[in-house]
């Protein structure tokens, strides 16, 4: 978790790659849609090109000079669950009045939710969960 934390645990993170899932790729479109300043959006995806969650990418228009466009790897795609599951936290506890900021929806536009399954393929309640030490635990519980 706290590896996790040093890479995703900062505000601004965490919006960069929600808007990376709307579609936003370029420093600019980032900087624009969070308002986010340019010295900590420049950090911010450095840290996440350095993390393995972007891919940095060249591209050169007409009459500019070169520049980067940041795209999900695998393990930043990833992250959409993560996100899903804090956008359910937030509008159960943390709701607006005007209703969810982001619905999730399959391809059929029918809302999805994040849930915890068995291995048996039963759907769990979060107190019939219980967090465990696993084989990479560096302290006891």
């Amino acid at each position: 978790m706290a590896r996790t934390m040093q890479v995703l645990g900062e505000k601004w993170t965490v919006l960069i790659v929600r808007s990376a899932f709307q579609g936003d790729s370029r420093f600019s479109e980032f900087r624009d849609r969070l308002g986010v300043p340019t010295d900590v959006l420049s950090a911010r995806l450095t840290t996440l090109v350095d993390a393995g969650i972007f891919e940095r990418r060249s591209y050169k228009e007409a009459g500019s000079r070169e520049r980067s466009s940041y795209h999900l790897t695998e393990a930043g795609s990833e992250l959409k669950k993560v996100l899903a599951a804090l956008s359910e936290w937030g509008t159960a506890h943390r709701a607006s009045e005007f209703g969810p900021s982001v619905l999730y929806v399959d391809g059929n536009s029918d809302e999805v939710s994040v849930e915890f399954v068995s291995a048996s393929g039963s759907t769990l309640e979060c107190a019939d969960v219980a967090m465990v030490p696993g084989p990479g635990a560096t302290t006891t519980w």
